[in-house]
């Protein structure tokens, strides 16, 4: 009995070690700053979900190509006024000097995302063509999560959320459209002047020190507009 409980110790022993082991190993997830002409964004990035559509994004990063381009989009609820619910979409806009390859579509039931307030995902066509194009959700919204119970449902990419910066993300929702401009679904939702981004670059883990030798303050999380 005594061997026996000696030999279930050392077991749970080992357990322990070797989950403490797997959590040091364990890579946080990548942060951007979002750099604009209205302010500055935080995201993190989910690459342990979407770790194809994240790499995707910091390629670009990494590259600095998206430095000068623009959010270019913004969308809201017909009759809606306040900017606490819609999307905002910012990126290259097919730049050909600039895009890279399409990427594989990583759907939410396969990530296990969801397009909550705050959300990036990627823009598309048809799955499987996204490339350098992306929106922010302002609100939750569960529609562009791909459905489960229809496959012509694909839903978009989540890949990342945002974790500061919500107040610059509303001013960019609030910003005026031109009634004319874009087709289909982007019809009278192209902003009439485009909000410059001035650059995106990786940010320093939440844990890392920061110059007085102190850790860096973690971002405060978005938070989810009152119904």
């Amino acid at each position: 009995m005594i061997l026996r409980r000696t030999l279930l110790a050392l077991a749970a022993a080992a357990s322990l070690a070797a989950s403490a082991a797997h959590a040091q190993d364990a890579k946080p997830n990548p942060r951007v700053i979002i750099t604009t002409a209205e302010g500055t964004l935080t995201l993190e990035l989910f690459a342990d979900k979407a770790p194809v559509t994240v790499a995707n994004f910091l390629k670009y990063v990494d590259r600095k190509l998206y430095d000068g381009a623009t959010f270019y989009r913004a969308s809201k609820p017909k009759g809606q006024v306040a900017n606490d619910y819609g999307t905002i979409q910012g990126g290259l806009q097919n730049n050909p000097k600039k895009v890279l390859p399409p990427i594989a579509h990583e759907s939410t039931l396969k990530t296990g995302l969801k397009h909550t307030d705050g959300t990036i995902s990627m823009g598309r066509h048809a799955p499987g063509t996204a490339q350098a194009d992306w929106f922010i959700c302002i609100g939750d919204m569960p529609y562009l999560d791909a459905d489960p119970k229809d496959p012509s449902n694909p839903g978009f990419a989540a890949f990342g959320r945002m974790i500061d910066g919500k107040p610059v993300a509303e001013a960019i929702l609030g910003q005026p459209t031109d009634p004319d401009a874009g087709v289909g679904a982007m019809k009278g939702e192209m902003l009439v002047k485009p909000v410059k981004i001035v650059s995106i670059r990786r940010a320093p883990p939440a844990d890392a020190p920061t110059a007085d030798g102190a850790a860096a303050a973690p971002a405060t999380p978005a938070q989810t507009p009152k119904a």
